[in-house]
């Protein structure tokens, strides 16, 4: 390399090549630990958050918390009715709801986290060549910087 500049690359450059992408397994590691108990409870948490996390779970629920609708009206009693409304119907109704929402913004972020780390990479890659570029002018500046020296000198 040229003596004009001394290119010295960021320690996180060497990190990020070997550490690569963030995954799911390095983050459910960090949830729940490393080892088996950790991946298992990773797993069935995972599994009951995409069976009950859908429109099909909440329309489920509705008919079950419908169930008990007529009794809680039948009694005429305000306080039973809000109870069953906030208790019962709510609750069981809109936790699957809340949960397919999270999942769409859930993929919504992982598309971004994505297209962010993909342009990183690439501004990176781009940084190299500017690099390459810059010692090539280097080069080409100390050669036209010896000649016009030795011509007058």
């Amino acid at each position: 390399m040229s003596g004009i500049f001394d290119y010295v690359p960021h320690p996180h450059v060497e990190k990020r090549k070997e550490a690569g992408p963030p995954t799911v397994a390095a983050a459910v590691a960090r949830l729940h630990g490393p080892g088996p108990i950790g991946r298992l409870n990773a797993r069935i948490g995972l599994k009951i958050t995409v069976v009950v996390g859908t429109m099909w779970c909440a329309y489920l629920f509705t008919l079950l918390a419908l169930v008990s609708a007529p009794s809680a009206f039948a009694t005429g009693n305000r306080l039973i009715i809000v109870a069953w409304i906030a208790q019962t119907f709510l609750q069981l109704v809109l936790l699957p709801i809340i949960i397919v929402g999270q999942n769409v913004q859930a993929a919504a972020a992982d598309a971004r986290a994505e297209a962010t780390y993909n342009d990183a990479a690439a501004v990176l890659e781009e940084a190299k060549q500017i690099q390459a570029h810059l010692e090539a002018q280097d080069a080409a500046i100390e050669k036209i910087l010896t000649t016009l020296t030795a011509k007058t000198g």
